[in-house]
């Protein structure tokens, strides 16, 4: 029987309390993203370069067959080990539950990347533990590569230490951005970056982040972004010693458009994208 502290009062009955939810480890939380992730990836393989049929969404985005078969990869292997909590996934929506607990998931970032044969795209989880984005894991399949951190428990590619660069001038730095024509039409910060860098190529959507992240490029922009495309880029860029930030310089990934850098140019970039001369 409960005792009188496990029940509580209500206007006319005895009502029972809930019982307080499990408290999950970030290593449990990062082991189950990985795994899925790395699950999910393999999935996509099987249409990778294989002529997958595509249809057009609402938003005037494509999705394919592996994006809805990734994401359900995913979402069963979470709700196997951690049934009660949130999930948010770009293909399937919200699925309400512990608020504590949310994992937010893409299951193609780069779906054109994917449909052209181009092998820069990725699986994307991430996970927020009371709000904070705590825990994420990018796997690269057409690579092989995964990439995954989790607050203090530092960044791992493919197992090993990941750092960002040392680089620590914009002139000594490679730009990246997903959309060329999107950050020329939203402002002039790309254009008056662009004469600065060493280098700039198009290695875009979650590829470039993961390039930022592991040292071999350090400035990363998106003009515009969606929660799922940056789950898990927050705590990675952390871990390695970067910074994931909205054009304006804040850590979330709840913003309208996101760019990652090394830590040493983040100041000069941040600074400059501050005051940008928007269009249109």
């Amino acid at each position: 029987m409960p005792t009188v502290a496990e029940w509580g009062t209500g206007a006319d009955e005895f009502e029972r309390k809930e019982p307080p939810l499990p408290q999950h480890s970030l290593n449990d939380l990062l082991s189950v993203a990985t795994d899925a992730a790395y699950i999910a990836g393999r999935r996509t393989l099987a249409y990778f370069n294989a002529e997958v049929a595509v249809e057009t969404k609402a938003d005037a985005t494509p999705v394919t067959r592996a994006d809805r078969e990734a994401e359900e990869v995913i979402r069963q292997r979470i709700v196997r080990f951690f049934p009660g909590h949130s999930v948010i996934g770009e293909e399937q929506g919200r699925t309400e539950g512990d608020p504590d607990y949310r994992w937010i998931i893409d299951p193609i970032d780069g779906t054109k990347s994917f449909i052209h044969g181009v092998p820069m795209y990725g699986v994307l989880i991430g996970v927020e533990v009371k709000g904070r984005a705590s825990v994420g894991a990018v796997y690269l399949p057409a690579t092989d590569e995964m990439v995954a951190a989790a607050d203090g428990m530092g960044c791992t590619w493919n197992g090993r230490r990941a750092r960002v660069s040392s680089v620590s001038s914009i002139e000594e730095a490679t730009l990246l951005t997903s959309s060329i024509n999107g950050c020329l039409n939203r402002s002039d910060a790309y254009e008056r970056l662009l004469p600065r860098v060493k280098l700039s190529r198009g290695w875009g959507d979650c590829y470039g982040h993961i390039l930022v992240a592991t040292g071999r490029a350090e400035i990363m922009m998106d003009p515009k972004i969606n929660p799922w495309d940056c789950a898990p880029l927050l705590p990675i860029l952390r871990e390695a010693g970067g910074h994931f930030t909205t054009w304006q310089g804040e850590a979330t990934i709840w913003g309208p458009d996101g760019v990652s850098t090394n830590a040493g140019v983040h100041r000069q970039v941040i600074e400059l994208l501050k005051v940008e001369r928007r269009k249109g």
